[in-house]
């Protein structure tokens, strides 16, 4: 199964885990590399402490190479008045649940691009590969991750995105199509094309000199066999990995996944502010009827966790974040290791 990709990332299936932020852990990252494949933990909601013990307690888990994922997303523009609105519009959610909505919102995650701290921790730790989502840090980062000896992937949607990256001098692209679960890895959320996985694979492996890696509605071999002969050189596998043991996903969200609401999975960006896919809920139809002009990533994501916590405290689930890809009613439920093992002999077939 070797090509120049695996040899580059150093691993012997063409296989990633996405670096699902809330689902990937540490012992799945470590569980898909120990198996041959690339592990990824996500740590864009991290702090920098935070994120050098996920980095840690993966490395001790395996002596295989595993990706650690930032977000490199526009840091939030305060908007009082827009932020005022969207809390107001929200109200009447928290008061079926006898909370009041927050006062203000808050920046929670804090984007790689303005975040030094989180550049020279890498730079300590050195990972054996770094990914990029939302867009591409400065180049002086993207600079010294390489001279560390980093390995650096990048998320596109498009071929102008695919060509800023391969420009900035990252090793490989992440071709993520329309069907991916989870935020879509837009550069700029008012420019989505929306390509599916197979176009976007085909367009970037035409147009571009970088190795490209499948992203979006992939769960099993045959799938991964499809897009290598559309010429990707690895397929990235994300909501295929939920339900494995080793992930921290909840007993509701895994029994939504198993159950007919896997089905429907929508586009929306009024979770967060940024667009994402998951299984359609109450987050999904009452609060898209409810849109204004939405606050910033990730200040609507701040409002949106207030009102699932609130839910959750009365055992009201509709309002959790359950994001999942469109191949969703075909994930399985067994050991990551295992799921390797299969997805391999599925390729063989």
């Amino acid at each position: 199964m070797s090509n120049p990709l695996l040899s580059l990332l150093n691993i012997q299936l063409p296989i990633l885990q996405s670096p699902m932020v809330g689902v990937s852990t540490p012992r799945l990252a470590a569980a898909v590399s120990s198996a041959g494949g690339l592990g990824s933990i996500g740590i864009g909601a991290s702090s920098v402490e935070q994120a050098r013990a996920m980095i840690r307690e993966a490395a001790a888990l395996t002596d295989k190479p595993f990706n650690v994922n930032l977000f490199c997303h526009a840091p939030a523009v305060h908007d009082s008045a827009r932020e005022a609105q969207w809390l107001s519009a929200l109200a009447p959610f928290f008061a079926e649940f006898g909370a009041a909505a927050p006062s203000s919102l808050r920046e929670i995650y804090t984007s790689f691009v303005e975040d030094p701290h989180m550049l020279q921790m890498l730079l300590e730790e050195k990972p054996a590969v770094v990914s990029f989502h939302f867009g591409l840090p400065p180049q002086p980062a993207i600079d010294a991750l390489k001279n560390a000896g980093i390995i650096l992937l990048c998320s596109v949607t498009n071929l102008a995105e695919a060509q800023l990256a391969e420009h900035a001098g990252v090793h490989a692209l992440v071709a993520q199509g329309y069907e991916a679960g989870g935020h879509r890895g837009v550069f700029d959320p008012q420019q989505d094309t929306e390509m599916g996985t197979f176009a976007l694979v085909r367009v970037l492996s035409n147009a571009c000199k970088l190795p490209v890696i499948a992203a979006g509605g992939i769960m099993d071999g045959a799938g991964i066999k499809s897009v290598m002969q559309l010429g990707a050189s690895a397929a990235q596998l994300g909501t295929a990995f939920i339900l494995c043991p080793e992930s921290s996903a909840n007993s509701a969200y895994r029994e939504a996944l198993k159950g007919p609401r896997a089905h429907q999975t929508k586009v929306t960006s009024v979770i967060s502010g940024r667009p994402a896919r998951g299984m359609v809920n109450r987050n999904f139809t009452l609060l898209a009827a409810a849109a204004t002009a939405l606050p910033d990533y990730p200040l609507t994501y701040d409002a949106n966790k207030a009102l699932n916590a609130a839910a959750t405290a009365q055992a009201n689930t509709e309002f959790a974040v359950q994001w999942a890809g469109q191949g969703a009613p075909l994930a399985r439920e067994m050991p990551a290791a295992a799921l390797v093992n299969l997805l391999v002999a599925e390729m063989k077939a």
